[in-house]
């Protein structure tokens, strides 16, 4: 019993390697395919997120790399034209250009100038000094006396709550309202945007400026 298990053995074996013999080459180039197709798909993954990778960093540093430029002027210690990160607010320009300066109307920045409010490229903001904001009121009065025939023109982005009240049809929520909205870019935005009716927007259209 034990010879014909051996015997059994021994030809299962030679059948084995009879097998492996004439399919030997069929069976290496399988083993090869399927390590050529599993690197394949391991390149592959890694190439996609390399990819990924690349345009993310790259849009990134595109948004981080938009810019913009603002002109400050009036009374602040560095006026000038300055380049900031797109999405800096009003804040952020006056720290560029070194703070207020000691002749500046703190009151009066702090009464009329939104300084959360996001800059617009090519924009330009005013900062008046204390001297300019006393003349200002004084015209005023001249004006809500009756003497308009001088057509005063006041700036848009700049203009005192008292300045953009002595004009025609601009009461004090309206006034507010134009100041709340600042910085703006042109005049006509009044009206686009509705911050004023279409009636009141060509009774002082003449009278105001951005600058």
């Amino acid at each position: 019993m034990v010879n014909d298990q051996d015997d059994s053995s021994i030809i299962n074996f030679d059948k084995l390697q009879e097998l492996f013999s004439f399919y030997k080459f069929p069976f290496i180039l399988g083993i090869i395919g399927i390590c050529l197709f599993l690197a394949a798909i391991i390149l592959l993954l890694k190439n996609q997120k390399d990819t990924a990778s690349v345009l993310f960093e790259t849009e990134a540093s595109s948004s981080a790399n938009t810019r913009i430029k603002v002109d400050l002027q009036g009374a602040v210690v560095s006026p000038g034209i300055f380049s900031l990160e797109e999405g800096s607010r009003i804040a952020d320009v006056i720290a560029l250009a070194g703070g207020l300066s000691s002749s500046a109307d703190h009151d009066w920045v702090a009464k009329n100038l939104n300084q959360a409010a996001k800059l617009v490229d090519g924009g330009k903001i005013y900062i008046p000094s204390t001297k300019e904001v006393s003349s200002g009121k004084s015209l005023n009065n001249l004006s809500n006396s009756g003497d308009l025939s001088s057509k005063k023109t006041f700036s848009l982005n700049s203009a005192s709550q008292v300045e953009l009240e002595a004009l025609p049809g601009i009461g004090p929520v309206t006034a507010g309202k134009i100041i709340a909205g600042r910085p703006y870019q042109s005049v006509d935005e009044l009206k686009s945007r509705k911050v004023v009716t279409a009636s009141v927007y060509e009774k002082i259209k003449d009278l105001l400026t951005v600058y």
